[in-house]
């Protein structure tokens, strides 16, 4: 441990020397700083990537008996961490938005067929929190313990608070849920106003392919609440 530094503890030689635009040495300064921030926002989005998918990864586990001593409180934990984290993947992509248009369309062609569409790291959390078509991973999990505790995701719904601990784990994953739905919404509202209804760089679409995969994460989950509130709401009051 001796002589272990700030800098050295977190290779920040490394990590500070990532960031190379591709831009012209010509270009205006203003290009070149406007194609480090892309760098910049992209590559820290794919650290934040690493950490949520590591403790969603950690939330289901902690859901599974099979995997040791399962404890919702732990999942709990890390659900909240996780949907901190989306927060701020949302927040770059505001900060994003704040790129003059004219200096992106600059250093765009420099990008070739690069695309976040590529982004294995954002596939694997999409997988992981699935959609209407594939109800598996970290909700499936969810599902199973509810099961192992002699209940429903239904009834852990109908009961609400007084479900205990997986009461805040369904919340937990609603918050996530919504968390990945807005980062989505932003990057689509970004796309949208950079690049109007121009194709992607990969070869997609552009904002039509993004808005087609744009799904809430679970929906089993989400009906089953709505269920609830219709039962809840007086006959005869208006909707």
């Amino acid at each position: 441990m001796s002589g272990l530094t700030y800098s050295s503890y977190l290779q920040l030689d490394k990590l500070l020397s990532m960031q190379e635009p591709r831009t012209s040495d010509t270009a205006d300064r203003e290009v070149v700083l406007a194609e480090h921030f892309f760098i910049v926002a992209h590559q820290a989005s794919e650290i934040w990537l690493k950490q949520i998918l590591a403790d969603l990864l950690a939330a289901t586990d902690a859901l599974r008996p099979d995997y040791g001593n399962s404890d919702a409180d732990l999942s709990v934990e890390y659900l909240d961490r996780a949907g901190r984290l989306l927060g701020l993947l949302h927040d770059q992509l505001v900060a994003l938005e704040k790129m003059p248009l004219r200096y992106f369309a600059e250093f765009r062609p420099y990008l070739g067929t690069a695309s976040g569409a590529q982004s294995q790291q954002f596939h694997q959390l999409d997988e992981l929190l699935g959609d209407d078509e594939r109800p598996e991973g970290l909700y499936a999990a969810f599902e199973a313990y509810t099961v192992a505790q002699g209940m429903s995701v239904g009834s852990v719904c109908r009961l609400g608070s007084s479900a205990g601990v997986l009461h805040r784990v369904a919340e937990g994953l609603i918050d996530v849920g919504s968390g990945f739905w807005r980062w989505k919404i932003a990057h689509l509202t970004m796309i949208s106003g950079m690049l109007g209804e121009q194709r992607g760089t990969a070869g997609s679409s552009g904002v039509g392919y993004i808005a087609s995969r744009i799904r809430l994460p679970f929906p089993q989950l989400r009906q089953l609440r709505g269920d609830v509130h219709e039962a809840l709401v007086p006959t005869g009051t208006p909707n």
